[in-house]
């Protein structure tokens, strides 16, 4: 264990710091593609039971009319954000009539491009944008790439922990300046261990044939039009999926908010001749919201991004600068098809371990071969991982995946002992001896299950995703919501449909106007 880590942990635990972490905040947004009963991509609109995708704080879309996501509220309550989950899927199935959610993070059966229903959000000026957003994607990368769903876990820790915390560092900078900076040296070590979340959490070794429609890829084809690859761990994480041409040369920076900021606003600002090509405003309707490397900074793709809440028009990016860091997202987790949620409570535990570990053990900035290494250790775990002797680069050391995933979760284990303290029990230590199984055991792992079921029948990937999604579709229908939680999801969905109603009466600039003041400093 590194010595900054060993004297944080013996410090916090010393001055009984496992109080202030009962206040680690926690949400969950997950994405699941509607489809019918056929396994096709559904064509209908959002159903209006569900609310405003555009004003509904729990249900909205994603990229595509047919691509849900569900957003549950933050709570310090550890079990609090599955509950509300369940809530929600059992509330949306009561409302989607024949059709079905999609349990995997790689799509249905799919057509042309054009059948892709882009994500609709009414006539307000914000509603355009996020259309034309969508469609500026669709030109940019294909529609296809976009309707790839994965879980995002949102995570924060509470001020009377960061007090502590600081006061224990001997720092006198202002709290926030001390709140962010730390969160920015989680964010760089996550860079540099997420390979290890896609080993233990990847859940996406497989894909239907028909998702690259001929694009060029390196997959093996085995029964069933199903493409893998051995080893292979979470295609959703590699390079068949979101990905950016333009965005390949960009170098975004983790080391401070402040260089954070500067490279993701330069990428906003700097034009692209590729998408300048494909036009902004042509014969009259918006294509793109401009033609620069990223429209806005919710393009760039990262498996985890420093937020802060955005009031009503605020680009991120200006809410960092303005107000700090409030949380981190992490973006690099497949669903789970054998979970109905896609998550359960024991992989959350770790997760919380995994995030705790990467802010207090040592973070030097991340230099461009640091980041390189970083993307090369992750490819690897995407298509080969689950070959545990795999070498990975530590540092410019080579290492097997197996060895050096070992002593990262025995560098955990303080951590789980401090957060079982927290909360009681020894869950935290059997989230983490669970983890260790997986490395102990590729078989055990969520890419191997799902091998397995594909070669066990053997059956497509298809086959296999449309009977788990007949599955998860019976368990939730199988005990409907309570009568006083389908009314107050009803009373939301309402509200926020009228609230979509009189955004889009209020009075307002053109949406020329609106655009260029959301991007004016």
């Amino acid at each position: 264990m590194s010595d900054l880590l060993t004297r944080r942990l013996d410090a916090l635990t010393h001055n009984k710091a496992a109080p202030t972490l009962a206040g680690m905040r926690r949400g969950i947004e997950k994405e699941s593609l509607r489809i019918t009963p056929q396994g096709m991509l559904s064509q209908t609109p959002h159903p209006a039971a569900l609310g405003s995708a555009l004003t509904h704080p729990h249900l909205t879309t994603d990229y595509s009319e047919a691509l849900l996501e569900f957003i549950t509220p933050a709570s310090d309550q550890l079990d609090a954000p599955l509950r509300f989950l369940e809530d929600l899927h059992r509330y949306v199935y009561q409302h989607i009539g024949e059709e079905r959610l999609w349990v995997n993070s790689m799509p249905c059966i799919m057509g042309p491009d054009d059948d892709i229903p882009l994500a609709r959000y009414g006539s307000s000026n914000v509603g355009q944008m996020k259309y034309i957003y969508r469609k500026g994607l669709g030109y940019r990368y294909g529609r296809r790439m976009q309707t790839i769903a994965g879980i995002h876990y949102n995570l924060s820790f509470p001020e009377s922990f960061w007090q502590l915390h600081q006061q224990l560092e001997g720092d006198t900078r202002p709290l926030q300046d001390f709140i962010s900076a730390r969160y920015f040296d989680l964010t760089r070590n996550f860079q540099r261990y997420s390979w290890l979340l896609i080993y233990l959490f990847g859940a996406s070794p497989a894909l239907c044939k028909s998702f690259l429609a001929g694009r060029p890829h390196t997959l093996t084809e085995i029964a069933g039009h199903t493409l893998t690859s051995p080893g292979a761990t979470s295609l959703r994480m590699s390079d068949l999926g979101y990905q950016n041409n333009a965005q390949s040369s960009l170098h975004i920076s983790y080391n401070t908010l402040q260089d954070y900021v500067r490279t993701l606003t330069h990428a906003i600002k700097t034009e692209a001749p590729e998408y300048a090509r494909i036009g902004v405003l042509v014969d009259g309707e918006y294509r793109q919201l401009n033609s620069n490397i990223l429209q806005i900074e919710n393009e760039y793709y990262s498996s985890i991004r420093p937020k802060r809440t955005t009031d009503s028009g605020e680009r991120p990016t200006l809410a960092l600068s303005r107000r700090g860091v409030e949380y981190v997202e992490i973006r690099a987790l497949d669903l789970n098809p054998f979970e109905p949620l896609g998550i359960n409570q024991t992989q959350i535990r770790f997760l919380d371990l995994f995030a705790t570990y990467c802010l207090l053990r040592e973070s030097p900035l991340l230099e461009n071969c640091d980041l390189s290494a970083s993307k090369e250790n992750i490819r690897k775990a995407v298509y080969q991982g689950r070959d545990t002797g795999t070498l990975l680069c530590d540092w410019g050391k080579q290492v097997s995946l197996r060895s050096w995933g070992s002593d990262l979760l025995e560098r955990m284990a303080p951590i789980a002992a401090l957060l079982d303290t927290t909360h009681g029990g020894h869950h935290y230590a059997a989230a983490l001896a669970s983890q260790q199984e997986k490395l102990d055991n590729p078989d055990a792992t969520p890419s191997a299950q799902v091998m397995a079921a594909l070669s066990g029948q053997p059956c497509s990937f298809f086959q296999f995703a449309q009977a788990q999604a007949e599955a998860h579709r019976d368990y939730f229908l199988a005990q409907p919501l309570a009568a006083d939680r389908e009314a107050a999801f009803a009373t939301q969905a309402r509200e926020s449909l009228a609230a979509q109603v009189e955004l889009e009466a209020a009075p307002h600039p053109s949406f020329a106007e609106y655009l260029a003041t959301y991007f004016r400093d």
